[in-house]
């Protein structure tokens, strides 16, 4: 028997492109959280000491808060990120834990599966009527479409994670 030691197994094409998707979405929410608290730092400075407000910054930082929550979500989702509370856990056991887990990823799929759908079709009906802000006129459905995205890969995740689950006995 040979002394070197276990090496983790390759992870699949499949893991490799989810972990890059994730990343990048990840890298495009810190980009846009940067340049929103710029934004948010200049508005305010020329607002108290230039005052001259810049006009439409509201519009522009809810914008881009809906791109860095939902373009973060799959990268927070993928390494287990979410707030979980384990208060049960001893009373429940391994078991218990396991099936608990299991419903957990089955139920936010389905239920992100469900927003996807409307997201989607919200995107869809925003591009066709023109839907845009009130002041600044920026469409809407390209955030509509970060919103489906975003869930989106995080429903696959999640099946992905449930596969996982299935596959691997109750460790106690």
């Amino acid at each position: 028997m040979s002394d070197a030691p276990l090496l983790a197994p390759r992870p699949s094409a499949l893991d490799r492109v989810m972990h890059r998707a994730t990343l990048l979405l990840a890298a495009v929410s810190a980009v846009s959280l940067v340049l929103m608290l710029a934004l948010v730092f200049v508005s305010v400075i020329f607002r108290y000491l230039l005052a001259t407000p810049i006009l439409g910054v509201n519009e522009i930082v809810q914008l881009a808060s809906v791109a860095v929550v939902m373009l973060a979500l799959p990268y927070c989702t993928a390494q287990n990120g979410h707030v979980g509370v384990d208060v049960l856990d001893e009373a429940i056991g391994a078991a218990g834990r396991y099936i608990g887990d299991i419903q957990s990823r089955i139920l936010s799929g389905v239920v992100l599966a469900v927003l996807v759908q409307r997201a989607a079709l919200k995107a869809l009906d925003a591009r066709e009527f023109g839907d845009a802000t009130n002041m600044l006129n920026l469409p809407l459905w390209p955030f509509y479409a970060f919103i489906a995205a975003g869930m989106a890969l995080c429903v696959l995740i999640l099946l992905a994670q449930l596969v996982v689950l299935l596959l691997q006995k109750v460790r106690p």
